[in-house]
């Protein structure tokens, strides 16, 4: 049974470190899960990490399981895969998904965890609760066969609602990114791709996960009458200026947030939190997903991969996190 573990905490903006952790013995209802791998969320996770999340959100950016307080010191993550090593019999021995924070081991109830199928890699499984994000949004936004949809941002969460909506019938995708490296990305998800300036107009459709308020623009100036703007970003304390003088008014257009926080107006009297992740984990049976996982590190390397990504030194989508302390890094 392992009593001891290490998680990664940040200790103050800009500064992690590991620190050691007594675990409890699980109850009757509680599972002991052994950390296989974890994925660094880039954009929401590199804004913990820099302390740039609003005072005013500080409860709503809560993650299940985290520990401490914003700005910090505060145990923050919430994609994790692991092996249940002690806890009911139906998940013994199972891989398993959790919205846990970065650590090596823990002890939650068995109702947290996930089963992963067992057509899904555990380190793809990593991506569950980006793609769940993307499940979420799609069910906001809608798209109708035939659409024309553009997804301006191509981190992880745009890379997943592209990765989803290249599956719908007659649905031309257009990722749209100012980083020409992308263009392997979209290739890779069977999509189109352009920069900003090049980017298709006309669209029924447009998802914007940029998080700049330039994408958020660009995502306006590229719709269709009567189109509508799907927004995911999160801005943490930046302001947003949009110039809202021209096709705005005239052209009916909309901006509709949505948020992974709640289920979707659109499914919440038939599906719960528990089915949409489930339905997440099935999706990521896809190889397709496996373009969005660009680099891996040791969990022990985990303070200085986060101040890379937070500076810009390291670029990735799904930065993947290996508990295997034997596993060469990559990064």
């Amino acid at each position: 049974m392992i009593h001891d573990a290490r998680a990664f905490w940040l200790r103050s903006p800009g500064v992690g470190e590991l620190r050691p952790v007594t675990l409890s013995t699980p109850g009757p209802d509680e599972v002991l899960v052994r950390s296989l791998y974890s994925g660094v969320s880039r954009g929401t996770e590199t804004l913990v990490f820099t302390g740039s999340v609003p005072p005013g959100q500080y409860t709503a950016m809560r993650a299940p399981f985290q520990e401490g307080d914003f700005p910090a010191p505060v145990k923050y993550g919430y994609l994790s895969v692991g092996v249940v090593e002690a806890g009911p019999a139906a998940l013994r021995g199972r891989t398993v998904f959790c919205l846990h924070p970065h650590q090596s081991a823990y002890v939650v109830p068995a109702s947290a965890v996930t089963p992963v199928p067992d057509d899904v890699p555990a380190a793809r499984a990593v991506l569950a609760g980006t793609v769940e994000t993307a499940v979420n949004a799609l069910w906001d936004a809608a798209p109708l066969v035939g659409d024309r949809v553009s997804v301006v941002g191509g981190g992880m969460v745009g890379c997943s609602v592209a990765a989803l909506l290249a599956r719908f019938p007659g649905v031309r995708v257009e990722l749209v990114d100012a980083d020409p490296a992308r263009a392997a990305v979209a290739s890779a998800l069977g999509v189109d791709f352009a920069l900003p300036a090049a980017a298709t107009g006309g669209r029924d459709l447009v998802v914007h996960a940029s998080a700049t308020a330039a994408g958020l623009q660009r995502s306006l100036d590229l719709l269709a009458p009567e189109g509508t703007v799907v927004e995911l970003s999160w801005y943490g304390d930046r302001p947003v200026e949009l110039s809202l003088g021209g096709a705005f008014h005239a052209g009916r257009l909309t901006i509709r947030s949505s948020q992974v926080g709640t289920v979707s107006p659109a499914r919440a009297s038939r599906r719960d939190f528990a089915d949409r992740l489930t339905l997440a984990l099935e999706l990521l049976a896809d190889p397709v997903f496996d373009a969005l996982l660009t680099g891996r590190s040791r969990f022990a390397e985990l303070p200085a991969v986060l101040a890379r990504l937070a500076s810009g030194d390291l670029p990735a989508l799904c930065h993947l996190i290996s508990y295997d302390e034997e596993t060469p890094c990559s990064a």
